[in-house]
């Protein structure tokens, strides 16, 4: 891709990547509820550099089916390995957490749990209903798995129909088997067409640069994704965890991502949120148009 910094030739990351501690009244509030009574957030775990903000704008992603996944995807830094019983108290739990919280709009994600005839499906469907039943007002987006493309599984949450969901291919298709091993990106198209013709009204993916793709590659997959109807884009820079992950090949020019974002709206997304600190559920709350 033009326009990028070899990821070899630079000592440090380059300082649109550098990020400004949070600070305001709301993440403040927020973070003495997460930290007083023990609250699980991705924001925190996943040191989010956007948490600051998201907090700020009532916005927290939860992670549910436990913390081990069944999958090892070279650019993600969850433990991979056989997972914990499924925990059906956890919709509860988590609907509480969204109460206490005050959140405005919640983000559900989850480890892929392969190891279940149903993907974890019943448990993503529990969890909806029950942030309904304790929070209504409160608006949510799912990030789920691809559910091993198993669409009776798929069919639970579009059956609960949050008000996005959101399932990313994270790269192009060139790289799909490296990174993310045992996903299919023909299968995750799938997965997006149906969530769109079962009627649901926002549909989300996202796409992380700087693994070694090139222009006319993040072309092709928004192009793919605009097939699918997807409503929804987030892009964002890949930055490696640790270093027995995936390194990262070149980092993306701001500039690179303000091209990509209107060729994006061009192609009829209806919202595309590009930028090199840009994650899936960056902006979310704004996704509910």
């Amino acid at each position: 891709m033009s326009d990028v910094v070899s990821a070899e030739k630079a000592k440090k990351k380059p300082k649109w990547l550098r990020v400004k501690l949070p600070t305001g009244e709301s993440y403040k509030k927020v973070r003495s509820l997460v930290d007083n009574y023990e609250l699980n957030t991705i924001c925190q775990s996943g040191n989010c550099p956007n948490m600051g903000e998201c907090w700020g704008e009532g916005t927290a992603t939860f992670m549910i089916l436990g913390n081990i996944c069944t999958r090892s995807c070279g650019f993600c830094n969850v433990a991979t390995g056989r997972p914990l019983a499924v925990d059906w108290d956890e919709p509860e739990r988590v609907a509480r957490s969204v109460k206490l919280m005050k959140v405005k709009h919640a983000v559900l994600t989850s480890v892929d749990r392969d190891d279940l005839a149903d993907g974890g499906s019943v448990i993503w469907a529990e969890t909806v209903k029950a942030v309904r039943r304790m929070s209504p007002g409160t608006t949510m987006e799912t990030l789920i798995p691809d559910f091993k493309g198993v669409m009776r599984n798929v069919q639970r949450i579009v059956d609960v129909a949050p008000e996005v969901v959101s399932h990313n291919i994270e790269t192009v298709k060139r790289l799909t088997r490296k990174v993310r091993i045992q996903a299919r990106y023909a299968q995750s198209m799938e997965v997006l067409k149906y969530l769109k013709e079962g009627g649901l009204p926002r549909t989300k993916s996202g796409i992380m640069l700087g693994l070694g793709e090139n222009k006319e590659e993040v072309l092709e997959a928004m192009s793919d994704l605009r097939e699918s109807k997807v409503d929804i884009l987030t892009i964002g820079q890949y930055l490696q965890p640790t270093k027995k992950h995936l390194p990262v090949v070149s980092f993306v020019e701001p500039e690179i991502f303000d091209e990509l974002k209107e060729e994006g709206l061009k192609m009829g997304f209806r919202y595309v949120e590009s930028g090199p600190l840009v994650r899936s559920s960056y902006h979310a709350e704004r996704h509910i148009f």
